[in-house]
């Protein structure tokens, strides 16, 4: 069964310092066929300050959506892996990466239990919700039933963000 997942892919940091983080984080693209990811579309890219602001790099930001064969858990496995190709550390919350792959949403699915589904702050973030809206301006959040659109215009993080 195929089953459509909308992916946050974000990064601070260069796991190869000869690249742009965007141009990292576009790499990270060629391992997902291996891991039964097909991408289908990818949106605009964003450069946002740190969130929660930190004394850290700005970030670089964009939504893919895939499709897979995989269960939810196995493909949050899947992305772990990725990650750790790029030199993730997963030590201290917030912390400054090399890559940050997350379920943003799965099938429309309402999930408790890890991977929590749809992700549980993706609302209140827009380096999530405005690349989403390239790519799904009808989206539709599972929980709140509430247009992205709508989402966006209640997002109140005052993040500094804008469109690469």
């Amino acid at each position: 069964m195929k089953n459509t997942a909308f992916i946050a892919l974000g990064a601070n940091l260069k796991k190869n310092k000869d690249l742009s983080i965007q141009e990292n984080i576009q790499t990270s693209f060629k391992y997902f066929p291996d891991h039964g990811i097909n991408l289908i579309k990818i949106s605009n890219w964003y450069k946002s300050e740190p969130y929660p602001k930190l004394s850290q790099p700005w970030y670089v930001n964009t939504i893919a959506k895939i499709t897979t064969n995989e269960s939810s858990e196995n493909l949050i496995n899947s992305l772990h892996q990725i990650e750790n190709l790029f030199g993730r550390k997963r030590i201290k919350q917030n912390e400054s990466r090399t890559l940050d792959l997350d379920i943003i949403d799965y099938n429309g699915i309402i999930k408790r239990e890890d991977p929590i589904l749809p992700h549980p702050r993706m609302h209140m973030r827009k380096f999530v919700l405005l690349p989403l809206r390239d790519i799904a301006p009808e989206w539709m959040h599972p929980n709140y039933k509430i247009k992205i659109n709508d989402l966006i215009l209640q997002c109140d993080d005052n993040q500094k963000i804008f469109r690469l």
